[in-house]
């Protein structure tokens, strides 16, 4: 393919027309609510997924709180907004409109195959935590815990390759599970909130004969940004395809400010309020909140510890369906000349591995991983909608070597921390600020690629001057 020609990837695709297209409460708010309702991510939001004593509660509650709407915002307005709104004024895809960031060579890469591979991550990620939680129905050994967490992956897999719309009928209503579920303990414990001490609890949280170190009032702020914002990058880039389905800029920014920004704040706070609760009652120093032990102390009840488990696991399947829907869609759009029950099975047999080896444990390190790769995209797609008079460009020739270039080191200023080259604060986000600073200087120094024509004009059939 010559770098004047479009693939067929890009020079097919159709707009989302307007009469298809709904209001935000009917698919933008309430899909991105489930997602942070996801047991998995409001588990280890008050530790953080670290081992710091105390977690983001070594500060006191006001830090905690603070840290999470800082990060709830930045999820909104940085990493989903402009996705969302490119996604709404062209009607197109992600892996369409990712062609004007990375070209439409470099967009069968990023961030199509990017996104799918990631998808796989997640996969592996929910297999591991729902095993973790069916496995005491089944004597709670290591051994149910791996069968379940194979079983659970392999099934999922093949329903998001073949099925995924029988589960989407009744994905809907499934997230109201783990709310139902954090509202009962929070009234278990919201009697002790006003006893919890920061202090006690980084002293409970320290091993013996250790010096209680817990973070600085910046250090929660940063953590608070690492989990939130790494758990949230890919699903902020998918803003794009949640775009196409708004009429207006409206309804892109309601969907976003209920469904990310709220959802993040109830969810995350509700964790965080029952983790301190619980520790002011007397109830242990636990900050896992979805754990089986941890719900069982807080109900008086292993029986009901065991019930919520299971529950917040019935929960969890639609979510790892999806996941292998989107990886599926993905491999299929960039690798069509591969089998997609091998491709998704290679991606699958990468997920057990996660889950069966405990690596899916590491969810912060899982949320750097995710932060690193679409920081740096949600960053240069942003700077990309600027410099274009905030609408889409159109397809880029070849590679787009802005974009690429940025993505390279806004990839690496993110994973430097994991990989111990530097402790840099938030680094999601410092990821993001990278990718996008780069974006524009390379832009300026005419490093972009020529912009191809369509045969239809990009949003033809859906405005990309929608009125807000």
């Amino acid at each position: 393919m010559s770098n004047g020609v479009l693939p067929d990837y890009v020079s097919m695709a159709k707009p989302n027309p307007m009469e298809n297209r709904a209001p935000w409460y009917k698919n933008t708010a309430p899909t991105y609510a489930g997602i942070f309702l996801w047991f998995v991510f409001w588990n280890k939001m008050a530790s953080g997924g670290t081992e710091a004593p105390g977690g983001v509660l070594g500060r006191g509650l006001g830090a905690a709180i603070l840290g999470l709407i800082v990060a709830a915002l930045l999820c909104h307005f940085l990493f989903y907004l402009v996705p969302g709104l490119f996604g709404m004024k062209t009607g197109l895809p992600l892996y369409v409109v990712g062609t004007s960031t990375y070209g439409v060579q470099g967009g069968l890469l990023m961030p199509g195959f990017l996104m799918g591979v990631l998808q796989f991550g997640w996969l592996g990620v929910n297999a591991y935590f729902s095993s973790m939680a069916l496995a005491p129905l089944f004597g709670g050994s290591t051994t149910a815990q791996i069968i379940i967490a194979i079983v659970w992956a392999t099934v999922a897999a093949f329903v998001g390759l073949k099925g995924i719309q029988y589960v989407a009928k009744v994905a809907t209503f499934l997230p109201l599970i783990p709310l139902v579920i954090l509202v009962i303990m929070i009234a278990k414990t919201i009697g002790g909130i006003g006893d919890f001490e920061a202090e006690k609890l980084v002293a409970a949280g320290t091993a013996e004969g250790s010096e209680a170190v817990r973070l600085s009032f910046f250090g929660v702020i940063a953590l608070c940004i690492t989990y939130i914002v790494g758990f949230f990058a890919t699903a902020g880039a998918a803003g794009v395809d949640f775009g196409m389905n708004n009429k207006d800029e409206k309804n892109v920014q309601l969907g976003g400010l209920v469904g990310i920004a709220l959802a993040a704040v109830v969810a995350g706070g509700a964790a965080i309020l029952i983790a301190a609760g619980a520790f002011g009652k007397g109830l242990g120093a636990g900050l896992d909140t979805a754990d089986i032990d941890f719900m069982s102390t807080i109900m008086g009840s292993d029986g009901a510890g065991k019930a919520m488990g299971l529950l917040l696991a019935v929960a969890a399947f639609p979510p790892a369906c999806f996941s292998s829907f989107i990886a599926a869609n993905s491999f299929k759009t960039t690798l069509p000349k591969v089998n997609p029950f091998i491709s998704v099975g290679i991606g699958t047999a990468v997920s057990i591995f996660l889950a069966v080896t405990g690596l899916a444990e590491d969810v912060l390190g899982v949320f750097t991983i995710i932060g690193a790769s679409f920081g740096p995209v949600c960053g240069a797609m942003m700077v990309d909608y600027l410099l274009s008079g905030k609408k889409w460009a159109g397809p880029r020739a070849g590679w787009n070597l802005a974009g690429w270039i940025s993505w390279v080191v806004g990839f690496i200023v993110g994973m430097a921390p994991l990989v111990g080259l530097a402790n840099i604060p938030a680094a999601p986000l410092m990821a993001f600020i990278v990718g996008a600073v780069l974006y524009f200087i390379l832009a300026k120094a005419g490093l972009e690629s020529k912009v191809l024509a369509m045969t239809a004009a990009p949003g033809e059939g859906a405005s990309q001057d929608a009125p807000s």
